[in-house]
């Protein structure tokens, strides 16, 4: 990764972090999709797993106990969406894929609308001084390795 990515990164808040995860699901999905429509199996496969990781990711960072509802809510948005990329992949659907895209296009535009509300995403500098908040995931590894259980 890049130092100008990197420092992207370092400075964003959680919120930010969120959207960024996002977009790499969307990336993932659009690379899966085109490798549907190449015949690269391979491709897809690599493709669907590095997009699962991230919502495997996300899942597991939901606080129940803090979140409430909205926890939940995501909670079974993250299921459904889980569920639409593996068939999506077990099929090789365009189609499918382009639902599963969807789904998570919507609910990143949510995510970003909160991106920008200041009163609920504060500025880099209050979040870098926030203990614990930076550090707590790796982007490089989500999808880099082997790590995943998962077989799209």
């Amino acid at each position: 990764m890049g130092s100008y990515q990197q420092q992207a990164l370092q400075s964003a808040s959680a919120v930010d972090l969120v959207v960024a995860l996002y977009d790499g699901i969307l990336r993932f999905l659009y690379e899966a999709q085109a490798a549907v429509e190449r015949g690269d199996e391979a491709g897809r496969r690599t493709a669907v797993k590095r997009a699962l990781d991230i919502v495997i990711h996300l899942q597991a960072r939901l606080r129940m106990d803090v979140g409430g509802r909205p926890a939940r809510a995501l909670a079974e948005f993250y299921a459904a969406v889980f569920a639409q990329i593996l068939q999506a992949s077990q099929s090789a659907s365009v189609e499918k894929f382009e639902r599963a895209v969807e789904s998570v296009r919507n609910v990143r535009d949510a995510w970003r609308a909160v991106a920008r509300d200041p009163k609920v995403n504060p500025a880099p500098a209050q979040v870098e001084a926030m203990p614990g908040r930076r550090g707590d995931f790796d982007l490089d590894e989500l999808g880099g390795g082997g790590s995943s259980r998962w077989n799209a």
